[in-house]
């Protein structure tokens, strides 16, 4: 049975993957992206699924509520994949307005048209799946449990507190008024596609540029990392096979200190750019075309404001429910995602121009 599925958000990082991802496995859904294009999202990341005729591109907000309600009736949306959201910790400390419009409004919009939609009209095949973060549950010391399904939720950004509310909206509307949702809560991803302000790519591409490696404190600050094809494999299995109504944790099993992170990134191109003499001609600013370690770049500078110590997903629920586990393994995913920006430097840059 084929499916009309809203991905929300779906020229962004994750988004992207999930779109890639999803139409290899299943060609005969149709699937209409919604993305607003503001700095993060690339309509180009999805250009070669664009002639299709079951892949609909719309360039609009999910505040946008007509435009919602448009698309549900237009294309006969049975389910919802939520990736839309303001994610940058750092810009929701700067500016606050957008994440409050766009992960608490929005997802309030998208969940009261689904119930118009859905409910009102009597569709019972239908599923809102809302993509969430493991920051909305706090910080950890490094002698703590891994964060579960019911641990509390402790927020300490702006963006941590929004994203926090839009899961709380998710559930109510399962629980008052039943439509079928589920929620995923995962990790820190990485991989091809992500935007050059997170830390993976920021810190390979400033390596190819021969910048600085900016360090927040000294770097001790703990993270759970998850190649974004795994998170995708999570999702996948949640909507087919998920309990409507549950959430799960998506992680990668995969603590990293971020200095540590770091060097392993600046190990990774040092034995590439030994190994390619077309590198070094390619990014002669990079230290690694003079046969120098990119680690000489990293430069420690001031903690972010309220910067959580730790991050770390218990998968467990996931594990035992649906048979998940993360195939990629972090050196193999760094050494892929690298692989990836340095094939991809037009993609990259296209983007650091797009956004000076």
């Amino acid at each position: 049975m084929s499916h009309n599925l809203l991905i929300t958000g779906g020229a962004g990082f994750i988004g992207t993957n999930f779109v890639h991802f999803w139409l290899e496995r299943h060609p005969r859904d149709r699937l209409i992206v919604l993305d607003a294009l503001t700095y993060a999202g690339n309509k180009g990341n999805l250009d070669i699924f664009l002639g299709r005729e079951n892949v609909v591109f719309v360039n609009g907000s999910i505040c946008d509520q007509g435009l919602v309600e448009r698309l549900f009736t237009e294309y006969k949306i049975d389910r919802v994949v939520n990736f839309a959201a303001e994610s940058h910790v750092d810009r929701s400390i700067a500016g606050p307005d957008d994440f409050v419009n766009t992960n608490i409004l929005g997802t309030y919009i998208l969940l009261k048209v689904a119930k118009i939609n859905w409910l009102d009209n009597s569709v019972c095949n239908h599923l809102f799946h809302h993509i969430s973060t493991d920051e909305v549950y706090g910080s950890l010391q490094p002698e703590d449990a891994a964060f579960t399904e019911s641990h509390q939720y402790a927020p300490n950004s702006p963006y941590s507190a929004t994203k926090a509310a839009s899961d709380h909206l998710v559930r109510s509307y399962n629980r008052t008024y039943g439509l079928k949702v589920t929620t995923s809560n995962c990790s820190n991803n990485y991989g091809a596609f992500q935007f050059p302000e997170k830390l993976i790519p920021l810190c390979l591409i400033n390596i190819l540029e021969g910048k600085q490696l900016p360090i927040y404190g000294d770097g001790s600050q703990i993270r759970d990392w998850l190649h974004v094809r795994d998170h995708c494999r999570g999702i996948e299995l949640i909507i087919e096979k998920g309990t409507i109504g549950q959430t799960y944790n998506i992680g990668g099993d995969n603590e990293w200190k971020n200095i540590d992170v770091v060097t392993l990134i600046c190990n990774t191109m040092n034995d590439l750019f030994k190994a390619s003499r077309k590198l070094k001609t390619s990014f002669p600013q990079s230290p690694c075309a003079r046969d120098e370690d990119a680690k000489s770049l990293i430069t420690y500078v001031e903690d972010r404001l309220g910067h959580d110590i730790r991050y770390a997903i218990d998968a467990t629920k996931i594990k035992s429910e649906l048979n998940y586990s993360p195939a990629m393994t972090f050196e193999g995913g760094i050494k892929d995602t690298v692989e990836w920006y340095l094939k991809n430097k037009a993609w990259w840059t296209s983007i650091k121009e797009r956004s000076n």
